[in-house]
C-alpha cells in the first residue's frame, strides 16, 4: 500500500512539473508551427498510444460505450477540442506573456471547479476557500494585467485571447468533473482517458480541417514538421500520456485533496524555466504567482483540517447505526 502511495504521489508530481512545462515548450514550437496542428499532432499521437494501452491492459471489452457515447463525446470535447485548441490558440495570440498567463489560468482550476459546483448543484463553499478563490484571482489579474488594470481592458487584443484561455480552463475542470462520474461507475482512468480522448481529438480534428478549409491555418510543411518534432514528442509523452493517465491515477490513489497540492508546481515550473530561458518576467508573475501558491495551499489545509473534524463524527454515527436496537 505504502508503494502504492508513493508511485501515485509521483505521478502526480511528474503531471504538475509536465504541465508547467508545457507551454513554455508550446511558446518556442509556435515560432513555427501553428497552435491548431500542433494540438492535432500532440494528440492523435496520444490517441493511438492510448488505444493500444487500453487493448492491452483492459481487452476488446474496455472499448464498449455502454450507453455513454454522448457523454464520453461531451466530456472528451471539452477537453481535447475546447480545453487544448483554445488554451493555445489564447496563448499563442497574446505571444511570450501568453506562457504565463495560460500557466496560472491552469492552476486556478481548483478554484475554478469550486465556483461551478457552487452554482450547478448548490454546493456552497466555506467562507475561508472563498477568501482563497479571491486572493487566486488576485493573483491570476495581477499575472494577466500586468499591474495596469485599466490599460488592459482597454486593449481588446490582449482580452480576447484571455478570454479564450480562460473558457479552455473551464473545459478541462468539466472534463474532470465528468471523469469522477465515470469512476463511479467503476471505469478505469486509463478507460475513461482513451475514449474521451479519441471522441474529443475527432471533433477538434474536424475543427481544424475546417480552418484549413476557410484557410485560417495551412498544414505545415515537412520542415515544419521536422523542426517541432522534439516538441510535440514532448508534448506527447509527458503532458499527453503520463500527465493525463498519471493524474487520473494519482488522484484516485491519495484522493484529490492531496492532488491540489501538486498543482502548485504549474506556475512554478513554468516562472523557473521562463527564467532559464531569458524571458522577459515582471516583478507582477512573481507576486501573482506567489497569490496563487499561498490560496490553494492554504485551502488545501483547512480542507484537510475540515475533513479531520467532520470525519470523527461520521465515524462516530456510523458505529450508533450499527448497535442493535
Amino acid at each position: 500500500m505504502k508503494n502504492r502511495v508513493l508511485v501515485a504521489a509521483f505521478l502526480c508530481l511528474i503531471s504538475a512539473v509536465s504541465w508547467g512545462a508545457m507551454f513554455p515548450v508550446a511558446n518556442h514550437a509556435f515560432h513555427h508551427i501553428d497552435p491548431f496542428y500542433f494540438t492535432i499532432f500532440r494528440y492523435v499521437s496520444v490517441t493511438i498510444i492510448l488505444l493500444v494501452w487500453l487493448l492491452w491492459k483492459e481487452g476488446k471489452q474496455a472499448f464498449r460505450f455502454e450507453g455513454k457515447g454522448w457523454q464520453l463525446w461531451f466530456f472528451g470535447t471539452m477537453a481535447f477540442a475546447v480545453y487544448n485548441l483554445l488554451i493555445f490558440w489564447g496563448q499563442d495570440l497574446l505571444g511570450s506573456p501568453g506562457t504565463m498567463i495560460a500557466s496560472i489560468m491552469e492552476s486556478l482550476m481548483p478554484m475554478i471547479s469550486i465556483i461551478i459546483a457552487w452554482i450547478l448543484i448548490r454546493q456552497r463553499p466555506h467562507a475561508f476557500t472563498l477568501f482563497c478563490v479571491f486572493l487566486g484571482f488576485i493573483g491570476a489579474m495581477l499575472v494577466v494585467t500586468k499591474g495596469d488594470i485599466g490599460a488592459f481592458f482597454t486593449a481588446t487584443d490582449d482580452i480576447i485571447p484571455s478570454l479564450l484561455i480562460f473558457i479552455a480552463v473551464i473545459g478541462w475542470v468539466v472534463y474532470t468533473m465528468g471523469g469522477g462520474q465515470f469512476s463511479k461507475d467503476g471505469w478505469s482512468a486509463l478507460r475513461y482517458s482513451t475514449l474521451s480522448c479519441l471522441l474529443g481529438t475527432a471533433t477538434a480534428t474536424v475543427a481544424v480541417v475546417v480552418a484549413t478549409l476557410t484557410g485560417y491555418v495551412s498544414f505545415p510543411t515537412v520542415e515544419t514538421m521536422i523542426i517541432t518534432s522534439p516538441h510535440i514528442a514532448f508534448m506527447v509523452i509527458f503532458p499527453g500520456v503520463i500527465a493525463l493517465v498519471g493524474w487520473n491515477y494519482g488522484v484516485s490513489v491519495i484522493t484529490p485533496l492531496n492532488g491540489l497540492l501538486f498543482l502548485n508546481l504549474v506556475p512554478v515550473t513554468t516562472l523557473v524555466i521562463q527564467i532559464i530561458q531569458g524571458a522577459g518576467v515582471t516583478a507582477y508573475d512573481y507576486i501573482g504567482t506567489i497569490f496563487i501558491i499561498v490560496s490553494l495551499f492554504s485551502n488545501n489545509i483547512f480542507l484537510r483540517l475540515q475533513q479531520r473534524r467532520t470525519e470523527p463524527k461520521e465515524e462516530y454515527e456510523e458505529r450508533l447505526q450499527e448497535l442493535p436496537s
